[in-house]
């Protein structure tokens, strides 16, 4: 299996809750490794910037208030197969559709306030990691 590096976003309701750690230790116990990690306030501008791709569709400006609205930890994972896995760990967006001991089943209030954030391909990943991070500063 290939390793790989996805980026995972620990949002605004679950930074509001302090339940990053709680997180953390399911992506953990699931055997992903957090290699970076930076908690932040992003800004409206960068909110704008990093989900461009959703900016024609009627919840953009919703998600960067919600994105805004409180700080974030931005993090790189490195595992076997990390972006599927990850995912997997995630859940489904709506938490009423997600499994069990999921992080959005155990933690997120409702379809936009899901706790988590995830890369959707090995390609995204790369992207979205290097929005955040530089080259140095994930050490794996």
């Amino acid at each position: 299996m290939a390793i790989e590096r996805t980026l995972s976003i620990i949002k605004p309701d679950a930074t509001e809750r302090n339940i990053t750690g709680k997180i953390n230790a399911l992506f953990e116990g699931a055997g992903l490794r957090i290699v970076a990690q930076r908690r932040l306030r992003l800004s409206r501008e960068q909110a704008e910037t990093f989900y461009e791709v959703h900016k024609e569709r009627s919840f953009f400006g919703e998600l960067v208030d919600y994105m805004i609205s409180a700080p974030v930890v931005a993090q790189v994972l490195q595992g076997e197969n990390a972006v599927a896995h990850h995912r997997e760990i995630m859940g489904a967006t709506n938490p009423a559709q997600a499994a069990e001991g999921t992080v959005r089943k155990e933690f997120a209030l409702n379809v936009q306030e899901n706790s988590v954030h995830g890369s959707d391909s090995v390609e995204n990943a790369a992207k979205e990691i290097s929005f955040f991070f530089s080259d140095a500063e994930i050490v794996g």
